[in-house]
Order: structure tokens, then C-alpha cells, then sequence
């Protein structure tokens, strides 16, 4: 069974994160270094059935390792008939404490480095979890404009921050007149899974975002209010389902664990286990979604999931995908 036509992306957390971001989609884990091997392992776990691999060593902090250069064409060697990207990913955390770090993500093509705003200092060091986390990534966007690499920064928007993310819009207006015209600078409200659907409560409102960031709101005219969502979805007689596209994108945790990229790395979602599953059946169910989650879902409605999970009164802003994706988690919640 060789899926000829289909690409796989394996993104493997191998060396964990130093930071417990409470915006993180995939939730948190502990972080443990893979045994020595585990990297060749995966790959040829699933050789046999895939035409062509995609191998990245990281799934939450990009670099999380002091041979991170190794680390990246090592990567590419283990891929199979493709080779990975490096997107616009770099690890601020590493840029602040290695000179190396930027000249080597310029090395490998990287134009641009996003990096995570929630706020000033103390409303940014609590939202990432690590003391001094403000100050790195101020000095992490300075280096990069001195290395001549664009920061693109994204903010994560909330009832709690609002304003704060205000004064970080104008400081990034003050940056492209003084150090970098360049300077991206966006305003999201982010997902509602993970570690973030911890923040429902205050996830921001229609009416909440200050004016001034509307002009730089991501995608605006695709955001809506919970209601809104709600009110499509009681009319919506499909089933409720998840389908990978033209590729499949699978996470594989530090405990060799297998789930799709559609949501966090939590128990309901395991598609299995490399160590303990016997290969050819468990591609099976990749390819023919044939897991706990999807089945569980497929077995309810959107008027079920509406009804019990969802707020008709609410004006929280969220887009359609990662509302349904909201509802999935607390539906399947009892089961993490």
C-alpha cells in the first residue's frame, strides 16, 4: 500500500519548547529529548506507504537545540523525494543567546521572522510563561532588523489586553519611521483550542477592538461574532467532519503518539502509536480518518453542538473554522 499521490508531512516535538504560551493550539507537554534514532525511526515507520515525506524536527519551538544547524540538514537528508520549508519561524529565545542564530536563518533563505505579541512587559512575560520574556523579544526584533531579516509581528488580541496591543501598534509605527519601514505588524484574536480555549471567557467582543487596529485586523471580513456562527450552523443539516487536504500533516509527540494537525495534542485525537501500533494499520487509519475523534464527531450534529456548546448571545469574535473546531474540543472535553 504505497499512497503514491500523497504528500506526508511528519512534525516531531524531538526537543520541547522554554516556553508555556497561553495562546499554544497544540497544548502544553513536557518537554523530554527523543532517544537518539527516533528521528530515522518515524521516517521509516512510514516509508513503505508514502511516495513522499516531509521531516521536520520541531513542533513547537523551531531550533529548540544547541546543534540546530545539524538539526536542519539533517532534516532535509531524512526527507523523502521533498524537501522542508523554514516559513517565516525562528526561535527568539535562541536569537538573544547565540550570535550564530540569525546569520544561520538567513543561511537558509529566511526573510522574515514572526514573532508573538499579547502585550507590554508584565502582560507579555505572563501570556509566554517565562520571566524577561518582553524584553527578549523587543532585543530579538532589533537584532533581526540589524541583521537585515524582517520581524513580522503578530498580537494576539483579548478584553485583558486590548489596549495594550494599541501601544504596541503605535511602537511598531515607530520603528518603521526610525529602524525599519518593513516592520509587518497584524491583530488577531486567535484560535480557541489548546491551551487557548482556556481564555474563552475573555476572548474579545465586536465591539471591543479600538478602532485604530481595525486597519490591521487579519483577515477581517472573515471574523464573526459566536452568534453568527451559531446562527449558520442551526441551519446546517451536513455532517460535522475534519478531512485532510491534498497532503497529510501528522504531529508525533516526544511519546511517539500520532495526531492530525487539526487541533491540539490531546488524548481524544491520538490516531495511535509508532511504538505500539503495527504499521500498515495504522496508515490505514490515517488515510481513511478512521480515529476516535472523527468517528465520535460524525456521529452528532452542528444544531447537537450548537445547542449544548455554543452561546446564541454572544459576541465574541471567532471564524468559522476554529468556532467548529471549539466545539469539537468541548464536545469531546469529558474525554481528555
Amino acid at each position: 500500500m504505497i499512497i503514491k499521490k500523497m504528500e506526508l508531512d511528519l512534525v516531531v516535538d524531538m526537543y520541547g519548547c522554554p516556553n508555556r504560551c497561553k495562546h499554544c493550539w497544540l497544548g502544553h507537554m513536557p518537554n523530554r529529548i527523543m532517544e537518539e534514532g527516533s528521528d530515522e525511526f518515524i521516517v521509516t515507520y512510514f516509508d513503505p506507504y508514502f511516495d513522499k515525506i516531509t521531516y521536520y524536527s520541531w513542533a513547537r519551538e523551531p531550533d529548540y537545540c544547541d546543534d540546530y544547524r545539524e538539526r536542519w540538514y539533517r532534516d532535509i537528508k531524512l526527507s523523502k523525494n521533498s524537501v522542508p520549508e523554514r516559513f517565516e519561524l525562528g526561535s527568539f529565545y535562541r536569537m538573544v543567546r547565540d550570535e550564530n542564530y540569525i546569520p544561520f536563518l538567513k543561511e537558509v533563505g529566511v526573510k522574515k521572522v514572526q514573532l508573538s505579541f499579547f502585550g507590554l512587559k508584565e502582560t507579555q512575560d505572563y501570556y509566554v510563561g517565562r520571566k524577561g520574556a518582553y524584553e527578549e523579544i523587543m532585543k530579538a526584533s532589533d537584532l533581526l532588523i540589524e541583521n537585515g531579516v524582517i520581524p513580522r509581528w503578530q498580537c494576539f488580541i483579548n478584553k485583558e489586553n486590548k489596549d495594550e496591543i494599541l501601544e504596541l501598534y503605535k511602537m511598531a509605527k515607530k520603528i518603521r519611521t526610525e529602524k525599519c519601514k518593513e516592520l509587518e505588524f497584524f491583530v488577531h484574536e486567535g484560535t480557541c483550542d489548546g491551551e487557548n480555549r482556556k481564555l474563552y471567557d475573555i476572548r474579545i467582543d465586536w465591539n471591543e477592538v479600538p478602532e485604530e487596529l481595525m486597519e490591521v485586523f487579519l483577515d477581517y471580513k472573515d471574523v464573526m461574532s459566536e452568534r453568527q456562527c451559531c446562527e449558520i450552523l442551526m441551519k446546517d443539516e451536513s455532517i460535522p467532519d475534519l478531512h485532510y487536504g491534498d497532503s497529510v500533516v501528522l504531529y508525533i509527540s516526544n511519546t511517539f503518539d500520532v495526531f492530525y494537525n487539526f487541533t491540539n495534542m490531546t488524548k481524544p485525537w491520538i490516531i495511535g502509536n509508532l511504538k505500539t501500533d503495527e504499521p500498515k494499520e495504522l496508515v490505514r487509519k490515517i488515510i481513511e480518518e478512521d480515529t476516535y475523534a472523527l468517528n465520535r464527531i460524525r456521529k452528532t450534529s452542528w444544531p447537537y453542538l450548537v445547542k449544548h456548546y455554543g452561546n446564541m448571545e454572544s459576541e465574541k469574535m471567532f471564524r468559522m473554522e476554529d468556532y467548529t473546531i471549539y466545539l469539537f474540543n468541548e464536545y469531546l472535553k469529558e474525554e481528555e
